[in-house]
C-alpha cells in the first residue's frame, strides 16, 4: 500500500524542485506542490445534464421548480436553497479552513489565498481577496536583502509589490485541523514553515468553538550569518463583498496585557447593518520581538508607500489612533508586521494570530437574534477580539498538543495506509465549514412546543441544550438546508464519536421537532399538492434554511411531502440506540424512548399486508429521492428490520416486555418477508416490483445492517440478517458496484446491473456517492473484508483529492465521467464510521495489501 501511497504523492509534488522537508512537517497527510496544476476539469451537475426520459418523467416537477426558482430568485430576491441553474463552479484551490465551530470561517487555499468566506451564518461568499497576503523580509547587517510576497500570483493591482514568488520551490501539507506550507526561499539558503492551527479539539467544548486560527512561522536560517527576518500580514476589512465597499468601517491599533502576558494588533471593525464584526490581527509581545503595524492603507493602486515601508527597515511606522470611517465605494486595510533575529546556522519563530468576532448573529429573515456559543466564555458586546486574541497566542500550544494526543494512535498505526489518514482527518473540516453555527439555547425556547415528558414530548429545555448549546450544519454548501437528517445519518459518527454532546443536542432538538406539527399547507414540486410543512411523529427532513429561520420553521426542503418518506423515522430510531451504545447516556436513552415507539408506530401505516415489513410505492425514501422502487426494497427494508432489532433492544433496556414481545413478533415475520422477497442467492434485489431493473445491485443494500454493527448489535438475539447473506451481498458489491466500475479506482457506483454495467435509470443511480462508500467500507470491516473496505473507499479518496483536485470540498456525488454533484458535503464524514468499525474490530496485525485484489478472508 506504501507504494501506492508514495506515487500519488510524487503525483501532486511533482513539480517541486527543492529538497527541504520544512520544520515538523508530519509525514501523513495532503501534500501538494504550489505549481501543481490538475489536468482534469469537471463542471457540475445542473437542469440541462438530465436525461430526456428523466425530464420526460419529471416534466411537471421541472416546470414547478422553475417557477418557484424565479419567483424566490426574480421577486423575493433570495437564493434557492437548491438552485439547479446557477452551481457553484470547481476551483481547485482550497486548503483546511479557519477557525472552531460554529463560529463563523475562513478558508485559505493551499497556494496561501484567503478565498472562501461564511461569516454570515450558512451562507457562503467565494471571493478572492488578493490584498491578504503574508510578506517577508530578510535583512542582514541593517539591510533589506529580500522582500517577497508569499503567493505566486501576478494579479493587475498592487504592482508596487513584489508578486511571482516561484511556487516550484513550495509545497502544501494540509493535516487538519492544521496545515503547513513551506517556502524555501530561492538563492537564500533560508526556508519558511507556516503552520496553521485552529482550535478543533475532540471532546472539548469551549476553545473548539472560538472564531481564531493562529500562524506560526518557523524559520531556518542555513546561512553562515545571522539575519533579521520580519512577516508582515495584511488584510482588507471586509471578505471582498460588496459591503466592503458600503462605507463606515474602520480600524485601530489596541494592545492587551493579561495575567502577564502581552498582544499587540490592529482591530478592523466592519460596520454593516446585519451582522457586523470585528476581524483583529495580533502578535505576542516577547523581548526579542519587534510588532509594527499600519493602522489603514488604501488596498488598490500600486501601495508602493506600504512596500517601501516595510523594506526600509523590516517594520512598520505604527501610527497612532484609529482610522477615520470609510466613505462609501472605499475599502480600507492594515498590515501587522512581526521581526525577530534568526542566529546564523539556527532557528526562531514567529506567531500571529487571526480572530473575527461576530457575538450576535441573525438568519436572512431578521426575526430573531442569537448569540453564538464563544461568548459564553467572551461575552456578547462585540469587543471580544483582543480577548480572543490573546487566548490564542496563549493556548495555541495547549491545543496542539491536544491534537497530537488525539491523533497519534491513528497516525502511528503501522497497519493502516497513508491515503487513510489523510483522508479521515481532512474530511472533518466540514464540520466547522459546513455553514457550521453553534449558538445558545435562547430562554424563551421550547424544544418540543409545549409538550411535555409526560405527554410523549421532552422537557422545554433539556438539560444537554442548554449546557452545550444548539448545533446545526448545512447538508453542503451548495444544499443549503440544517442538519439534512437522512443525510446526517451518515455523517452523524463524526460528531458522535468526537463531540457526542454535540451529536445528542442536535438529537433533542430533531426529537423536539418530531412531537410538533406545522399544519401550514404549502405546495411541495414533486407531486404538486398542497399538505401540511411538517405532522406529528414524523422526522423533519431539515431544520430550516439559513436564508430564513432556523429552528423556527422546518422542512425547507420542498420538492417531497416528507411525512411518505419511510427513512427518516428508521434513522432516527438507529442513530438514537447507536448513540446510547456509544455514550451510556441513560436519561437519554430513557428521553427517546417514547418518542422512539410514536415514530415506529407511523411507520407502521407502510407495512400494507401484514408481513411486518415496510413498502415504497414510487420513490423509495428520502436518501435516494430520485431512483424508484416499487414494494419492499433492499435499502428501506433493511433500515426496517435493523430500526425494528434496536427497538427489541431498547425495550429490553428500559425493561418493557411487551414491546420486547411485539417488535420480536414483528423483527421475525419481517425478517422471513425481507429475505423471501428480496433476496436472489447473492445479494438484495433493488426492489421486490419484478421489473427489468428491479435486480440493480445497490451500494447501499446493507446499510441497516451497518448501523445494528455500529450499535453492537447484528448477532444472536439482535441479529436481523444472516451472515452468509450479508457477506455474500458485500462481495457481490464489491465485485461488481466497486470492481467492475471505472477498473475499480473511483469507489462504488450507487446502482450496478448484474452483467457488470451501471444501472441509468435515473439521476442517482449511475452516480458514486463518496459518503456512502465510506459507509459500504465500514459496513464492509465490521463482517471481516477489511481488505476489501479500504479499497472502495481508497477509490473515492483518490478521485477527489488527488485527480479532481476537490480537496476540502468533497462533493456529495461523481459520475465516472464528464461531472459532479453538490459542492462541499454532509455526507462524506461518514468516515469516521471506518473509524469504528477498526476501533471495535479484531486486531491489525500487519499492512493490508490494498493495492492488489482482495482475498477471501474474512466474509
Amino acid at each position: 500500500m506504501e507504494s501506492g501511497d508514495n506515487s500519488s504523492t510524487a503525483e501532486l509534488m511533482s513539480r517541486y524542485v527543492s529538497l527541504e522537508l520544512g520544520y515538523g512537517v508530519p509525514k501523513d497527510g495532503w501534500r501538494i506542490c504550489l505549481a501543481h496544476e490538475f489536468k482534469e476539469k469537471r463542471k457540475p451537475f445542473q437542469a440541462k445534464d438530465v436525461s430526456l426520459s428523466n425530464i420526460v418523467e419529471h416534466i411537471g416537477l421541472g416546470v414547478r421548480y422553475l417557477k418557484w426558482w424565479y419567483k424566490k430568485t426574480q421577486i423575493e430576491k433570495k437564493a434557492p436553497f437548491i438552485d439547479m441553474f446557477r452551481a457553484i463552479p470547481l476551483r481547485q484551490i482550497y486548503g483546511a479552513p479557519l477557525g472552531g465551530i460554529g463560529g463563523g470561517t475562513i478558508t485559505r487555499g493551499w497556494r496561501g489565498e484567503f478565498c472562501r468566506w461564511q461569516l454570515n451564518p450558512g451562507m457562503y461568499h467565494y471571493k478572492t481577496v488578493i490584498a491578504n497576503q503574508f510578506t517577508v523580509c530578510l535583512r542582514r547587517g541593517g539591510q533589506t536583502v529580500y522582500q517577497q510576497v508569499l503567493s505566486v500570483e501576478r494579479p493587475p493591482t498592487l504592482q508596487g509589490w513584489n508578486w511571482g514568488y516561484c511556487g516550484e520551490y513550495a509545497f502544501y501539507h494540509a493535516l487538519y485541523p492544521r496545515a503547513w506550507t513551506v517556502y524555501p526561499l530561492p538563492g537564500q539558503n533560508v526556508t519558511l514553515t507556516c503552520r496553521q492551527v485552529s482550535p478543533v479539539i475532540p471532546h472539548d467544548y469551549q476553545d473548539s468553538s472560538l472564531p481564531v486560527a493562529v500562524f506560526v512561522w518557523d524559520i531556518e536560517n542555513k546561512n553562515d550569518y545571522p539575519l533579521d527576518v520580519s512577516i508582515m500580514l495584511t488584510m482588507v476589512n471586509g471578505s471582498g463583498h460588496k459591503d466592503d465597499k458600503s462605507g463606515g468601517h474602520w480600524n485601530e491599533p489596541f494592545h492587551l496585557e493579561k495575567a502577564g502576558e502581552s498582544v499587540s494588533g490592529v482591530l478592523l471593525h466592519h460596520c454593516t447593518t446585519v451582522n457586523p464584526y470585528t476581524l483583529c490581527m495580533a502578535a505576542r509581545e516577547q523581548s526579542d520581538r519587534e510588532i509594527s503595524h499600519q493602522t489603514a492603507f488604501s488596498p488598490k493602486g500600486t501601495c508602493g508607500v506600504l512596500w517601501g515601508d516595510l523594506i526600509a527597515d523590516g517594520r512598520l511606522d505604527s501610527p497612532t489612533g484609529s482610522s477615520p470611517p470609510t466613505q462609501k465605494g472605499e475599502k480600507v486595510a492594515a498590515a501587522l508586521a512581526v521581526g525577530c533575529p534568526v542566529p546564523a546556522q539556527g532557528h526562531n519563530d514567529l506567531e500571529f494570530s487571526l480572530a473575527w468576532d461576530m457575538p450576535n448573529i441573525t438568519f436572512g429573515s431578521r426575526e430573531r437574534e442569537h448569540v453564538r456559543r464563544y461568548t459564553r466564555f467572551f461575552g456578547t458586546k462585540a469587543d471580544a477580539a483582543p480577548s480572543l486574541s490573546h487566548h490564542a497566542l496563549t493556548h495555541y500550544r495547549l491545543w496542539e498538543r491536544s491534537i497530537e494526543e488525539w491523533q497519534r494512535p491513528i497516525l502511528q498505526d503501522s497497519s493502516l495506509p497513508s491515503w487513510y489518514k489523510s483522508a479521515l482527518f481532512n474530511e472533518l473540516y466540514f464540520v466547522v465549514d459546513g455553514g457550521t453555527v453553534w449558538t445558545e439555547l435562547p430562554e424563551d425556547s421550547d424544544v418540543s412546543g409545549g409538550l411535555r415528558s409526560e405527554d410523549g414530548g421532552l422537557p422545554a429545555q433539556p438539560a444537554i441544550i442548554k449546557e452545550y448549546g444548539r448545533f446545526a450544519y448545512l447538508e453542503g454548501q451548495e444544499y443549503r438546508m440544517y442538519n439534512t437528517y437522512d443525510v446526517h445519518f451518515y455523517a452523524s459518527f463524526a460528531l458522535i464519536m468526537l463531540w457526542p454532546k454535540l451529536a445528542l443536542s442536535l438529537q433533542y432538538d430533531i426529537a423536539g421537532s418530531v412531537v410538533s406539527c406545522d399544519l401550514t399547507e404549502r405546495l411541495h414540486l414533486m407531486s404538486g399538492r398542497n399538505s401540511p410543512v411538517k405532522v406529528k411523529n414524523v422526522v423533519p427532513h431539515d431544520i430550516g434554511d439559513p436564508d430564513d429561520e432556523p429552528w423556527q420553521r422546518v422542512n425547507a426542503y420542498l420538492i417531497h411531502d416528507t411525512a411518505d418518506w419511510k427513512d427518516l423515522n428508521l434513522k432516527f430510531v438507529l442513530q438514537v440506540y447507536r448513540d446510547f451504545h456509544l455514550t451510556q447516556d441513560t436519561q437519554y436513552l430513557q428521553d427517546m424512548w417514547p418518542i422512539c415507539q410514536a415514530v415506529m408506530e407511523s411507520e407502521m401505516k407502510f407495512d400494507t399486508d401484514g408481513d411486518g415489513l415496510i413498502e415504497n410505492s414510487g420513490y423509495a425514501d428520502q436518501t435516494y429521492d430520485g431512483w424508484t422502487a416499487t414494494g419492499p426494497s433492499a435499502y428501506c427494508g433493511g433500515l426496517w428490520l435493523a430500526s425494528v432489532c434496536v427497538m427489541c433492544k431498547m425495550a429490553r433496556l428500559v425493561n418493557n416486555e411487551a414491546a420486547f414481545q411485539r417488535f420480536r413478533d414483528i423483527l421475525d415475520r419481517g425478517s422471513a418477508a425481507f429475505d423471501k422477497l428480496l433476496w436472489n442467492g447473492q445479494y438484495y434485489n433493488y426492489d421486490s416490483s419484478g421489473q427489468d431493473l428491479s435486480n440493480s445491485v445497490m451500494s447501499d443494500q446493507c446499510a441497516g445492517q451497518w448501523f445494528l454493527r455500529a450499535s453492537g448489535l447484528g448477532d444472536g438475539q439482535f441479529q436481523a440478517f444472516p451472515k452468509e447473506k450479508i457477506c455474500s451481498a458485500l462481495k457481490s458489491v464489491f465485485d461488481l458496484n466497486v470492481m467492475s466500475f471505472a477498473g475499480g479506482q473511483m469507489g462504488a457506483v450507487n446502482g450496478m446491473r448484474p452483467e457488470g454495467v451501471p444501472d441509468h435509470s435515473s439521476v442517482q443511480s449511475d452516480e458514486v456517492w463518496i459518503g456512502v462508500v465510506y459507509g459500504l467500507a465500514a459496513i464492509m470491516i465490521h463482517e471481516g473484508m477489511l481488505e476489501e473496505g479500504l479499497r472502495t473507499a481508497e477509490g473515492c479518496y483518490r478521485t477527489v483529492w488527488e485527480r479532481l483536485g476537490m480537496a476540502f470540498q468533497t462533493p456529495e456525488a461523481y459520475c465516472e465521467k464528464g461531472i459532479y454533484r453538490s459542492l462541499a458535503y454532509m455526507r462524506p464524514l461518514s468516515i469516521w464510521a471506518m473509524q469504528l468499525a477498526l476501533d471495535t474490530s479484531q486486531p491489525r496485525d500487519q499492512a493490508p495489501k490494498t493495492t492488489t485484489t482482495p482475498t477471501d478472508q474474512g466474509c
